[in-house]
């Protein structure tokens, strides 16, 4: 078993503390507790059904399901590699308009993942949507920026450091041949490539237009 964790931008510091990353992955870390606590009953109540949404029922789950888990290592996943990327993304927009686009990503990727699989009654849930969103803009502001990266293959494992245009084309890649990301949102043991695709576009052509006008590319 091996992959890539995304540690953090080796090539800047935030100019200032991310509250609205941290905020995002606090919130994303009590709604999984509640979870926990209400069960089954509580995760199909505010995950997304695409049969329903397409029916015209539960739109609220578009924005819900954002905050829900299918368990431990899928919220650990995410929450790393919104960890990873968001703090400079938040730094490029401001915290407000980074908060609205995190949202907007989310949404994007369900509403893709809802009309390739728009008779699905299995709930769809997870933020990978929205930190794809997340990943597209980082490609767009800072593409040459350095990420620490952690390489594993069973009990090997080493650190690199990877130009972002690489890692998240590379990734990318992998969500368009449909094979296993390392951001994944379950789907009763799949994953979401359209949700992950759809939110990345979503990123990567409206990142540059949230972030601040100061705020150039980086090589």
């Amino acid at each position: 078993m091996g992959g890539m964790i995304p540690l953090t931008d080796d090539s800047r510091r935030p100019v200032s503390f991310p509250v609205a990353t941290t905020a995002i992955i606090v919130i994303n870390f009590a709604v999984f507790v509640l979870e926990l606590l209400g069960g089954d009953q509580f995760v199909m109540q505010w995950s997304e059904i695409p049969a329903e949404v397409v029916a015209g029922h539960h739109w609220i789950t578009l924005l819900t399901s954002q905050f829900l888990h299918a368990g431990w290592m899928h919220i650990i996943g995410n929450m790393v590699f919104l960890h990873a990327f968001g703090p400079r993304v938040e730094d490029a927009m401001g915290r407000l308009k980074y908060t609205i686009f995190y949202l907007l990503s989310g949404l994007v990727a369900a509403l893709a993942e809802t009309a390739m699989t728009a008779h699905s009654t299995l709930p769809s849930l997870g933020a990978s949507g929205a930190i794809a969103g997340v990943m597209g803009a980082f490609i767009v502001i800072s593409p040459g920026d350095r990420i620490k990266t952690l390489w594993f293959f069973g009990f090997w494992a080493r650190v690199s450091f990877i130009p972002a245009y690489l890692l998240i084309g590379v990734w990318f890649l992998f969500q368009i041949f449909d094979q296993i990301g390392s951001v994944a949102d379950v789907q009763s043991g799949g994953v979401a490539y359209a949700a992950h695709v759809g939110g990345f576009l979503f990123g990567a052509i409206t990142g540059r237009l949230f972030a601040r006008s100061s705020d150039s590319n980086t090589w």
